[in-house]
């Protein structure tokens, strides 16, 4: 473990990528899958079919193949986006699919009652929906939607494949160096436990909060 050690601030920055990409990845993602779960639930019919079949095919497809598609896939029409970039477009559209559902079984879970008080009130679909639903939706969303959040963080290890330089790319470089794998593997996988770690305790956080409000 001493060359990890060694290393450390080399990790670090690997490190430093992952969560970028991550948070990028999400913060898109989220808006991505609000509208789309907002199109299956309050949308026309065509509309209602394109995002049931953009969360179909996304769901249905593996990450890295839509990762090659972003990156290599769109060179062909000289659409040239670089290893950082094509990452956090192929990211956040994989997770948009996921969380597009998880707001959508949220959105469900709120007793039709609670909107028919707010008509009563004299408020529209939409401020019923803003003002009312959604901020109850929040707190059943935080725990699946944590999930995914974690499970993005790990899957941005597939970005290695397109020359990213986040965590397990940079462990790979090394292992290209001192031709020794445990050391760098073990130590990366420690890093990524202790940022799962620490996401989980915020996002735990947060859905308590969000419980005493409600």
């Amino acid at each position: 473990m001493n060359l990890v050690f060694e290393n450390f601030f080399f990790l670090l920055k690997g490190a430093y990528y992952t969560l970028l990409l991550t948070m990028m990845s999400m913060f898109f993602g989220l808006i991505i899958g609000g509208v789309v779960a907002i199109a299956r639930l309050k949308g026309n019919r065509p509309i209602r079919l394109l995002a049931r079949g953009y969360v179909s095919i996304i769901r249905g497809t593996p990450v890295l193949i839509q990762i090659f598609v972003v990156y290599y896939g769109l060179a062909d029409y000289n659409i040239v986006l670089g290893p950082l970039t094509a990452a956090t477009i192929a990211l956040s559209i994989n997770v948009g699919a996921y969380l597009s559902e998880t707001f959508r079984g949220a959105i469900l879970s709120i007793p039709k009652g609670q909107m028919e008080a707010a008509y009563a009130t004299g408020m529209t679909s939409w401020q019923a929906l803003y003002r009312i639903v959604l901020p109850q939706a929040a707190r059943v969303a935080i725990p699946p939607m944590g999930n995914t959040f974690i499970g993005m963080l790990k899957e941005t290890s597939l970005v290695s494949a397109i020359t990213v330089t986040e965590l397990l790319r940079q462990a790979t470089l090394l292992i290209a160096q001192y031709y020794v794998y445990m050391p760098f593997y073990v130590g990366i996988g420690v890093m990524y436990w202790v940022m799962s770690t620490a996401f989980s305790a915020i996002l735990e956080a947060i859905e308590k909060r969000l419980s005493k409000a409600y």
